[in-house]
């Protein structure tokens, strides 16, 4: 690192424990590049991040003494000398990653589950865990420590006994105790954002899907939403949510559903309906915008916001991953145009990536994109997905300029531009000061 901290790689015996290699100074890798860790990489790790092992993958360091890149293939002997395997950090909400974690991916014999893997090491000098990332979001409202179950659980029993008939209410009670969605349980702690899933089918076929994947390579992680629900089954857990919480705002497009764009009319109806009982609030949708007149209707039915996913604003790069069925890129971009003609607030839920997202390539189409749309705010989310799978779908090797001088860049050429974690109330689209403030505004 260009810094006098002495950064050494993490490393896990084959029963998972984790050690600082003594002998090994961290590496990272941008796409299929190892590099050595920039100072303005490293953060040290937020709270609320987790560690986990990449299953019989030998790790990548530099020698410490002699900084030769060293691939470890056996723990130092003074721990036995057994089996090693690389280790991963699991940035808490807020954060985007700036490097994957170095490993010989191509000895791993198994297809990673769905995490955003990142680089992580051992600070010698301040005895903690840095990782390699950027906080892009203030926002702390999704911190673990606001999550309680042991007051969840009362809430949910009680929420079922007053609405046991309403199916949706069914379904965000297992996203909220089963799944720990912390969205769903907003929705019973009566607070900030709470989700509305709708949609049980989707017209992408998202190589990272967390709800539907066609083989058991990368399970899913939760099962995917089975009915529509009715007007006013969303209406009486909207309602409520958009009149009482704090911060409140109501979101379709959930983990546990696929696109919500496919059931438009069903929303544009409950948001109608939503808007004739109550002014509060805030109505967000999230979606792959491939049917732009549904936009249309959606926004003349009374949404405040939209954040269309999309991995790359590449047409190529868009299609190897979310594999679109009946669209193409260019009605997510029509969307996009006519939502911002509709006044609509526009976020775009990017799905990064050390290697892609900061190609040069990558980073024009972006610019190109945001100037012809008028994007208010880009979500910089970290994409879950076993590196070798990712990369290899898309047909890239090597790596792109760094995160962080991707993010600058954007914010040189757009001064309006936002960078972001998570969904905002209409009241603060546009906070004091976004304009000059980089990575991040409350």
């Amino acid at each position: 690192m260009a810094n006098s901290k002495t950064i050494l790689a993490v490393v896990a015996d084959e029963q998972g424990e984790v050690f600082e290699h003594p002998d090994l100074l961290m590496a990272g890798m941008n796409g299929t590049d190892v590099v050595r860790p920039l100072a303005a990489e490293m953060i040290p790790m937020p709270e609320g991040s987790r560690l986990f092992t990449i299953p019989q993958t030998p790790p990548i360091g530099f020698d410490r003494r002699s900084g030769q890149r060293l691939t470890s293939e056996r723990m130092p002997k003074q721990w036995g000398g057994g089996s090693i395997q690389a280790v991963s950090a699991f940035l808490t909400p807020g954060y985007t990653r700036t490097l994957l974690p170095a490993a010989d991916y191509q000895r791993k014999k198994m297809t990673l589950p769905l995490w955003s893997y990142t680089a992580v090491g051992w600070c010698v000098e301040e005895e903690r865990f840095y990782v390699a990332g950027v906080q892009v979001d203030l926002n702390r409202q999704w911190q673990p420590d606001h999550f309680d179950d042991r007051k969840l659980d009362p809430l949910v029993r009680k929420a079922l006994q007053v609405n046991p008939e309403n199916r949706l209410l069914e379904q965000l009670s297992r996203c909220a105790l089963d799944y720990h969605c912390f969205a769903a349980k907003n929705l019973f702690f009566r607070r900030w954002e709470a989700p509305l899933p709708t949609s049980p089918t989707c017209n992408s076929r998202c190589i990272g899907c967390i709800s539907k994947q066609e083989s058991d390579c990368c399970p899913s992680s939760q099962e995917r939403l089975t009915f529509v629900p009715t007007v006013k089954e969303l209406c009486e857990l909207a309602v409520p949510h958009l009149q009482e919480a704090q911060n409140a705002i109501v979101s379709f497009g959930q983990g546990c559903e696929g696109d919500p764009i496919l059931q438009a009319d069903v929303i544009s109806e409950a948001v109608r309906e939503m808007r004739q009982q109550t002014d509060y609030g805030t109505i967000n949708f999230n979606s792959n915008a491939s049917l732009p007149d549904a936009i249309d209707n959606l926004a003349t039915a009374g949404i405040d916001s939209i954040r269309v996913s999309l991995n790359s604003a590449q047409e190529s790069f868009y299609h190897a991953y979310y594999r679109p069925c009946g669209y193409q890129f260019a009605d997510v971009v029509e969307s996009l145009k006519r939502a911002k003609a509709a006044g609509l607030y526009i976020m775009l839920n990017y799905l990064v990536f050390p290697g892609v997202t900061d190609r040069p390539d990558e980073i024009e189409a972006l610019a190109e994109l945001v100037e012809l749309v008028g994007v208010d705010m880009i979500q910089m989310r970290n994409l879950s997905l076993d590196p070798v799978l990712y990369l290899s779908s898309l047909g890239i090797t090597g790596g792109g300029i760094g995160m962080l001088k991707m993010l600058k860049q954007h914010k040189q050429r757009f001064p309006k531009l936002q960078y972001g974690y998570f969904n905002r109330t209409r009241e603060t689209f546009f906070p004091d000061g976004y304009e000059t403030e980089w990575p991040i505004h409350a």
